[in-house]
C-alpha cells in the first residue's frame, strides 16, 4: 500500500514530508478495528472452548466437535471440527491471499526500501523459532512436522494487544507489526502448502489449475457476477481438498489471482471491495469458530504435568517465547546494522522487542498447523502449548508495550 510508504517516510525522516491521504489512513485505521474486534472475538471463543472442554459436560463439546456432517457420496462426510478447519478457514485464508497480492504488487512488500525491515525479520521470526522447536523435540514423536507450529504469528489476536496497550506508542510501530505479520503469513502458507500434502491425486489437482486459470480469465474480462464466481471458489477448493493439498491454500490461490489494480473509472479493484467484504466474516465469524473447535484443549493439573513431560510441546512454548523475540529482534538488528535495512527514525530498539515478543502469539495458524501435525494426545497437548505460551507472550508484550507508551509520551512532554 502506498499509504505504508508515506508512513515510513514520514516517522524515518525521508525526504518526503507529505502525510498520507485521508482515504489512505482510513484504510489502515479500518483494518487494525476489524482484526481488533476480530482478535477479541477470538479470545471469547477460544475461553467458550476451554470452559466447555474441561467442564462437566465436556463429551458434548467432544461430540459435537467430532460430528460428521456432509454428502458421503463425494467424500465430504467431515466432522464439524474439520468442516471450521477446512472449509471456514478458507475463508481467513483468501482474505490472506488478497492481502498478499495487494502488497505483492503495490504496496509495501513491492517496494525494497520499506520492505526490508519487516521482511527480514518475519524471516527470523520462522527460522529461529522453528530452529529452537526441532532442537528440543529432536527425536520425539512427531518432531519432523510438528517443529513448524511456532513459526506463525495471529495477527488478530496481536494487532489486538497492540490496539490495547499502543497508544501513546509511534504509528510506524503498528505499521511494523502489520508488515511483519503479512510476510509471516506467506512463510506459513508456504509451509502448509509443502508440509502438509499427503495421497497427492493428479486428477484433482490439475482440476484446481483449470478453475483457478478460469477464475483469472473472469478476472481479465472484468467480470464482476457472483453467480459465477462462487460455484468457481466452491468447486476449487473441492478440487483442492481431493487432491491430498490442504484445501485452505485453494482461498490463497484465487485470493493471489484477484485483480489489484483499478480500471479507469472504478472506484476500487476487486481486491480490494472483497477484503472489504469478507474480513469482517473472516475475522468475526470464520477464525472465532474454528477457535472454538480446535481451542477446546485439556488444561488441567494433569494435563499441564503431560504438557511438562512432552519435549514437543516444550519445543513449542520454547519456539514461541523465545525464538520470535530471539528472530525478529535479532534479525532486525542485523539488518539495520549491516545496512541492508534502516530502522525508522522514532522507533527504539525496545520498541522493536516488545513487537518481537508479541510476535509470540501463535493461535490460529499454529494450531492449525498442530492439527495438521500431530494425532490424538499429542496434538492436545501442542495446541495447549501454543494457547499458554500465546496467553504468556500477549501478557509480557502487553507489560512491555505500556511501559513503552509511558516512555514516548514522557519524551513527547
Amino acid at each position: 500500500m502506498s499509504w505504508y510508504r508515506d508512513a515510513v517516510d514520514r516517522v524515518s525522516g525521508s525526504d518526503s514530508e507529505q502525510p498520507p491521504a485521508p482515504g489512505k489512513v482510513a484504510e489502515f485505521a479500518r483494518f487494525l478495528r476489524t482484526e481488533t474486534v476480530g482478535g477479541t472475538l477470538l479470545l471469547v471463543a477460544t475461553a467458550i472452548a476451554l470452559i466447555w472442554a474441561n467442564s462437566p459436560v465436556g463429551d458434548a463439546y467432544i461430540a459435537l466437535r467430532d460430528y460428521r456432517i456432509g454428502p458421503a457420496a463425494i467424500g465430504l462426510d467431515l466432522t464439524v471440527g474439520t468442516w471450521a478447519k477446512d472449509g471456514l478457514l478458507a475463508i481467513f485464508f483468501f482474505v490472506i491471499g488478497l492481502e498478499l497480492k495487494r502488497e505483492l504488487v503495490i504496496g509495501e512488500l513491492n517496494d525494497r526500501k520499506t520492505a526490508t525491515l519487516p521482511a527480514v525479520a518475519a524471516l527470523g521470526g520462522m527460522l529461529v523459532p522453528a530452529g529452537l522447536a526441532l532442537a528440543v523435540s529432536w527425536g520425539a514423536p512427531g518432531f519432523s512436522q510438528a517443529w513448524a507450529i511456532p513459526v506463525a504469528t495471529d495477527i488478530a489476536f496481536a494487532l489486538g494487544v497492540l490496539a490495547l496497550t499502543g497508544s501513546g506508542l509511534p504509528s510506524s510501530l503498528r505499521i511494523f507489526l502489520l508488515s511483519l505479520a503479512v510476510v509471516d503469513d506467506l512463510g506459513a502458507i508456504l509451509v502448509i502448502a509443502l508440509l502438509f500434502t499427503s495421497g497427492f491425486q493428479i486428477l484433482a489437482f490439475a482440476a484446481s489449475i483449470a478453475l483457478g486459470g478460469l477464475y483469472w480469465l473472469l478476472q481479465q474480462q472484468r467480470i464482476r457476477s457472483s453467480w459465477l464466481y462462487v460455484p468457481i471458489a466452491l468447486l476449487t477448493w473441492y478440487a483442492v481438498h481431493e487432491s491430498g493439498i490442504h484445501a485452505t491454500i485453494a482461498g490463497v490461490a484465487l485470493g493471489l489471482l484477484t485483480r489489484v489494480h483499478s480500471d479507469e473509472g472504478e472506484a476500487e479493484p476487486p481486491a480490494l471491495r472483497l477484503e472489504h467484504r469478507l474480513q469482517p466474516y473472516s475475522a468475526g465469524v470464520a477464525v472465532p469458530v474454528f477457535a472454538l473447535f480446535a481451542a477446546g484443549v485439556p488444561i488441567g493439573a494433569g494435563a499441564l504435568a503431560d504438557i511438562a513431560t512432552d519435549r514437543v510441546a516444550i519445543g513449542v512454548i520454547v519456539g514461541l517465547l523465545v525464538g520470535k523475540l530471539i528472530g525478529i529482534l535479532g534479525f532486525s538488528w542485523l539488518a539495520v546494522t549491516i545496512k541492508l535495512a534502516v530502522k525508522p527514525r522514532l522507533l527504539e530498539w525496545r520498541d522493536i522487542a516488545a513487537v518481537a515478543m508479541l510476535g509470540g502469539v501463535g493461535f490460529t495458524v499454529s494450531l492449525l498447523i498442530a492439527e495438521l501435525s500431530l494425532t490424538g494426545d499429542a496434538a492436545e497437548r501442542a495446541k495447549a502449548a501454543v494457547l499458554l505460551a500465546s496467553a504468556a507472550a500477549s501478557l509480557i508484550a502487553a507489560v512491555a508495550l505500556l511501559q513503552r507508551g509511558r516512555a514516548h509520551q514522557n519524551q513527547n512532554g
